[in-house]
């Protein structure tokens, strides 16, 4: 479940771009990019800092583009929005990032160029914080929520206690297949 300090955030986001991107499914895609741009630089600094290995996402001539030199002090509002944009816009060419993420960032722009905007947004992306990935699938079902699709569109993904309590009762063994019923396709007769 998702707490109220997330939903907070989530609801701040959207009040910030409101103004510049009137669309709600453009307002959750700028929300969704942001959060996984720094789900993968938090990634990477939790290898660096508690693993003591490397950066995977954000290497070589893509370090520039990490998530944290976005708050950079010595950065102009312009700077800070060229460099945002142009992150955006470089990711989905980033060998290190896995298919999904890169396929995610394809085409991905920056639709505004207000530069203080840019930075009230960032910072609302960067008061959200998660201990794993269950907790990002809750606020990205509360941003579909919000917008209202998910009672069209039904559920986008599992919640990991319910995977672990059907892979228990299943308990697949190794090289046996497992038909997942939510994807069979219903027949007409």
């Amino acid at each position: 479940m998702l707490d109220n300090t997330t939903k907070k955030n989530i609801d701040d986001c959207r009040d910030v771009l409101v103004g510049k991107v009137p669309d709600p499914k453009s307002q959750i895609e700028q929300i969704t990019l942001a959060f996984i741009y720094k789900f993968m630089d938090d990634m990477d600094k939790e290898a660096v800092e508690k693993f003591k290995g490397k950066a995977k996402f954000f290497t070589g001539e893509y370090t520039k583009y990490g998530w944290r030199k976005l708050f950079d002090p010595s950065l102009s509002g312009q700077e800070t929005l060229t460099l945002y944009s142009e992150a955006l816009e470089k990711l989905n060419t980033n060998p290190n990032i896995p298919e999904l993420f890169r396929n995610i960032f394809k085409n991905a722009y920056l639709p505004y160029r207000d530069p203080s905007m840019l930075k009230l947004f960032l910072k609302h992306i960067n008061a959200f914080e998660y201990s794993h990935s269950e907790k990002l699938g809750d606020a990205f079902e509360y941003l579909l929520s919000v917008m209202g699709s998910q009672g069209d569109a039904g559920q986008f993904r599992t919640p990991r206690h319910i995977i672990n309590f059907v892979t228990a009762c299943a308990n697949p063994q190794k090289n046996e297949t497992v038909l997942d019923p939510a994807w069979v396709l219903p027949v007409s007769c």
